[in-house]
C-alpha cells in the first residue's frame, strides 16, 4: 500500500509543470512591445517591411514596404470660416489605430503627422485635422504604430498640398528665360546653348575626416529633386563612404581627396556615413 505523502510529491511536480506551461503560453499568446536593453522600439519591431538607415526631418526611421502593398494617402484642404484650413485625408490599405500607438509596426496601421512648411506640428488619428492660418504648404505623412515612417523606394508615404487647395507634390521650378520650360518638355530651338539649370551645374560639398571628427560638423544638405551633388571627402585613414538610399560607395585613402557625384533623383532623407569607422558625415534631404 502506497503512503499518501508519497503520492503527493509526483502530484505537486505535475502541478508545477502545468503552471509553468500555462505561464509560457500566456507570454507567447499575444504580441509584446518589450525589447532588449539598449535597443529602440523601432529597431526591435522590424518584422514588417525593412527598417532603413534613413530618417525623416524629425529623426524617425523609414520602414520600407513593397509598392503593391504600401498604404497611400491623399489630402484635401478647405478654408475654415474662422481662419485656417480643415484637412481631410483619404487613405488606402491603411487604418488609423490610436489605441495601439507605441506598439509594434503592423502592416497598414498607424497614424498621420502634419508638417506645416516642413516642420512637424501635429498628429492625426483619424481622417480630419486642422491647420492654423499662415501656413503655406502642408505635408501629410503616414507613420506606423512604432513611429517609423512607411516608405516606398526609400521615400516616405505622404501627400503635399499648397494651402490654396492645389497639389504641391512637384513644386514648379523657376528657370531663366533662355532655358527650356522643363527637363522633360520639348526643347525650344535657340541659336545659343541654353543657360544650365541648377540641377545641371550642381553643388559641391567638401568634407574632412580627422579621427572621429568631421568638418564641417554633420548637418543636412537640402536638395531639390533632380539636383546634382558632388561630395569631396578627405580622410586620415582607409575607409569606404556610403550614401544610403542611393547605394553609392566611394573608397577613401588616407590623405587623398576622393570625389563622388550623384543626381538626387529620389526624395526623402538619406544618411552619408563611413563603413569602417561608422561616422555620420552628413544627411541629404531631397524634396
Amino acid at each position: 500500500m502506497t503512503h499518501p505523502r508519497g503520492a503527493a510529491a509526483p502530484l505537486l511536480s505535475l502541478v508545477l509543470v502545468l503552471a509553468a506551461a500555462l505561464s509560457l503560453a500566456g507570454c507567447g499568446g499575444r504580441a509584446t512591445t518589450h525589447h532588449k536593453p539598449g535597443t529602440t522600439h523601432e529597431e526591435a519591431s522590424g518584422s514588417s517591411g525593412t527598417l532603413l538607415p534613413a530618417r525623416d526631418e524629425s529623426g524617425h526611421r523609414l520602414r520600407e514596404v513593397p509598392a503593391a502593398t504600401a498604404p497611400t494617402v491623399r489630402a484635401e484642404v478647405r478654408p475654415d470660416t474662422e481662419g485656417g484650413w480643415n484637412v481631410h485625408l483619404t487613405v488606402e490599405r491603411f487604418r488609423f489605430t490610436p489605441d495601439s500607438t507605441g506598439g509594434a509596426a503592423l502592416p497598414g496601421r498607424g497614424h498621420a503627422r502634419l508638417l506645416a512648411d516642413g516642420r512637424e506640428t501635429a498628429r492625426l488619428y483619424g481622417a480630419w485635422g486642422y491647420v492654423p492660418p499662415g501656413v503655406r504648404t502642408l505635408t501629410v505623412r503616414l507613420h506606423a504604430d512604432d513611429h517609423t515612417v512607411w516608405a516606398v523606394a526609400g521615400a516616405p508615404v505622404q501627400a503635399t498640398v499648397r494651402l490654396d487647395g492645389t497639389p504641391a507634390a512637384s513644386p514648379p521650378t523657376t528657370t531663366p528665360p533662355s532655358t527650356p520650360p522643363s527637363a522633360t518638355g520639348t526643347p525650344t530651338a535657340t541659336t545659343a546653348p541654353p543657360t544650365p539649370l541648377p540641377s545641371e551645374t550642381g553643388r559641391t560639398v567638401t568634407l574632412t575626416i580627422t579621427g572621429k571628427t568631421v568638418q564641417p560638423p554633420p548637418d543636412r544638405i537640402e536638395l531639390k529633386k533632380g539636383e546634382r551633388l558632388t561630395l569631396r571627402v578627405t580622410g586620415d585613414r582607409a575607409d569606404t563612404l556610403h550614401v544610403h538610399g542611393y547605394d553609392r560607395e566611394l573608397p577613401l585613402s588616407p590623405g587623398v581627396p576622393a570625389t563622388l557625384t550623384l543626381t538626387a533623383d529620389r526624395t526623402g532623407l538619406f544618411e552619408v556615413e563611413t563603413h569602417d569607422s561608422g561616422l555620420l558625415l552628413t544627411q541629404l534631404v531631397v524634396r
